[in-house]
């Protein structure tokens, strides 16, 4: 099948990084200035829309738009939303093909510059390392200045030579993706996983309406209250600025004591705890309360929603490129607040109607009620609402099924309470015994929620095991209470190290069979890849692996991996940069785990859209997001998709649970 290389160069007044593409290409200077291309392996042609006045040529038009001919480029939903604007006429997403996605398939950098690198594609193939100055110039707003005659945009005219090296490097982007598609091709995406892009493209650009009405009123409201405190620390303390740190730091050292020297977050509360100053005592709490004040997700939305009143391609697919899972983008819907509001209807209202005071005397703390009222900004479409459905437990589900740990399955068999159960099998207590307000059930739920990927003290601490009242010297034994109620997941941990080990030492296949040897994992070593085979037929990929012969050593001299440990090529999650990462059982476990949780999703999302009736918004974890007019379709409809039992996993217990209503929210309890 013929393949049609594309890379664009555009212009718009909007910010893509803030606003993202949608409301990029609303713009009314939107403008696509540059148009490179390539069919096959031909020569690159740069059609140039400005300076040479040239219009795309009529056979490339007829081929954007041909079926049979693929469409190739590198972050191809930019290319696509452009284009579609351009046109005037919607682009299928199902004619194109994303180089940027490929890669994230196989574990690497999803983006063009990083990309090059990791693969080691020779300096001419990568991308050029001036394209960042000649973007700023050419495609943003410029700053108007006496030199420049107060313009607020540059153009080709204006620098000749600059805008010949632009046409340069969009000829050298197609290249790029053209030569890193080729090398990837090797591993291609699967037929299930374009399926499954295509379908991500369509929920990006449909879009979710936001309450703009709720949206602007918690942005002022924010403001109010945020005023209304720092006039009270200014009358306090008589600074000038009370949110500065040094004016603050030598107000305290006056007021209470030499030795305060920093106002974080953790030294603060030691401050309060220590002072019997009232004054000092409520300045602190201000600037508490200040610290709280943020409606950074609030602004987000205001600045990304289109004209519409929605907002579009909120999801990145393939965003956690070890899991497969999408990851957030704009508004960051993967870590928005939970809501615990008890009559949140009457909190939306009073922050609508801008009854401020109210809301307060009502609801108590501001910072925090706006906080849990950031997910009920997504609403349901005039006519329609909102079905929001997730999988019950679906981690401790599928690691159960995968271990095959018999009394765990059966609790989700039957009354699917797994942190009383847990507590119940660490502490040798009777069945039923543990309850909801059972001091062990505490233990159980932060065993759960931290240990079922070989964590231990820390990983109980990082999940609040110390705020929900254990103390430091319990931890160890939690830890150890847990793993001896779960031996089939200990042993699920250490097979996993031994069998990837096995696989890149011997650049060999090995399998692990699982769920009672239902079902296996096959771990291979293939040109410079550790893939692990899922169930489902997906494939995790690891970025040349190997096995340590010493301790590994970062610049810095921290240690990245002891000897003998296994590690691969990706991207550091605390530096953000691309390097050698360690790995092992627990972690290989938790990957696998999550994985075929996604799997699970993917399978409901296709029958969900086989349906007909039912548009797909988002999906957040383990949870979709679904909109239908007033009397079509039902939850129940959607719980029993998502029951559905899985050929490629005999003997998972899969459960859905949700929701209908009219904004987007966690379902209190």
């Amino acid at each position: 099948m013929t393949q049609l290389s594309i890379d664009i160069e555009t212009y718009s007044s909007v910010d893509l990084k803030k606003a993202g593409v949608h409301r990029y290409v609303e713009a009314s200077d939107f403008q696509v200035m540059l148009f490179a291309y390539a069919f096959g392996n031909d020569p690159v042609r740069v059609i140039d829309l400005m300076a040479g006045n040239e219009r795309i040529p009529p056979d490339v038009i007829t081929a954007i738009f041909d079926p049979t001919i693929i469409k190739t480029a590198f972050n191809a939903a930019f290319e696509i939303a452009c284009l579609s604007k351009h046109f005037s006429k919607q682009l299928d997403p199902a004619q194109w093909r994303c180089t940027s996605v490929h890669a994230l398939t196989l574990g690497l950098p999803g983006n063009l510059g990083d990309l090059g690198k990791a693969m080691r594609m020779p300096q001419d193939k990568q991308k050029m390392g001036v394209g960042g100055g000649l973007i700023r110039y050419f495609c943003i707003p410029c700053k108007p200045t006496k030199k420049n005659g107060e313009r607020t945009r540059n153009l080709w005219f204006h620098e000749p030579a600059k805008w010949q090296l632009f046409k340069d490097y969009c000829a050298r982007d197609v290249e790029s993706e053209r030569a890193i598609r080729d090398r990837l091709s090797r591993f291609p995406v699967s037929d299930i996983e374009q399926r499954l892009w295509v379908l991500d493209q369509q929920m990006n650009t449909r879009g979710i309406q936001v309450d703009l009405e709720l949206v602007e009123a918690a942005i002022e409201c924010d403001a109010i209250y945020k005023k209304r405190l720092t006039d009270e620390a200014i009358a306090i303390t008589g600074l000038a600025n009370p949110n500065s740190r040094n004016q603050l730091i030598k107000w305290l050292q006056e007021e209470e004591d030499d030795s305060i020297t920093d106002i974080t977050k953790k030294t603060v509360p030691k401050v309060l705890a220590s002072t019997d100053n009232d004054v000092v005592r409520r300045m602190l709490e201000l600037r508490q309360e200040l610290a709280k004040t943020s409606v950074s997700k609030y602004k987000a939305m205001a600045t990304a929603v289109c004209r519409d009143g929605c907002i579009r391609g909120l999801l990145q697919f393939y965003g956690a490129n070890r899991t497969g899972r999408w990851a957030g983008r704009l508004v960051q819907v993967q870590n928005l607040p939970q809501n615990k509001l008890k009559d949140i209807d009457l909190a939306r209202n009073l922050l609508k109607a801008r009854d401020y005071d109210t809301l307060e005397l009502l609801f108590g703390n501001v910072p925090d009620t706006l906080s849990q009222l950031i997910r009920t900004a997504f609403v349901a479409r005039e006519g329609r609402r909102l079905i929001d459905v997730d999988f019950s437990a679906i981690e401790a589900r599928v690691i159960a099924w995968l271990a095959w740990c018999e009394w765990r399955m059966q609790v989700f068999a039957t009354h699917g309470k797994i942190y009383e159960a847990s507590a119940e099998q660490m502490f040798h207590l009777e069945p039923g015994s543990v309850t909801k307000k059972s001091p062990y059930r505490q233990r159980g739920k932060v065993a759960e929620l931290a240990l079922g990927y070989q964590g231990g003290a820390g990983a109980l601490k990082t999940m609040g095991a110390l705020d929900m009242g254990l103390k430091e010297e319990e931890l160890d034994d939690v830890k150890n209470a847990w793993r001896a109620a779960n031996p089939e997941i200990v042993d699920l941990w250490y097979e996993s190290e031994r069998c990837a080990k096995a696989a890149v030492q011997g650049k060999t296949r090995t399998e692990m069979p699982i769920a009672g040897g239902r079902a296996k994992i096959v771990f291979s070593y293939e040109s410079g890849y550790l893939f692990i085979t899922l169930p489902s037929g997906r494939r995790l990929a690891y970025v040349m692996p190997r096995i340590e012969p010493r301790d590994l050593m970062s610049e810095k001299g921290f240690l990245i991996a002891q000897a003998g440990s296994l590690t691969y090529e990706g991207l550091d999650q605390k530096t953000k940069q691309w390097g050698r990462v360690a790995t092992y059982g627990g972690k290989l476990v938790e990957n696998i785990t999550q994985a075929i949780a996604r799997d699970c999703l993917r399978e409901s999302m296709f029958a969900i859209d086989e349906v007909g009736c039912y548009d797909q918004l988002m999906t957040v974890h383990d949870e979709i997001v679904i909109e239908a007019d007033h009397g079509v379709g039902s939850l129940a409809e959607i719980e029993e998709i998502m029951d559905y039992k899985l050929p490629w996993a005999p003997g998972l217990k899969l459960g859905g649970d949700g929701f209908e209503t009219q904004y987007f929210m966690k379902e209190i309890e």
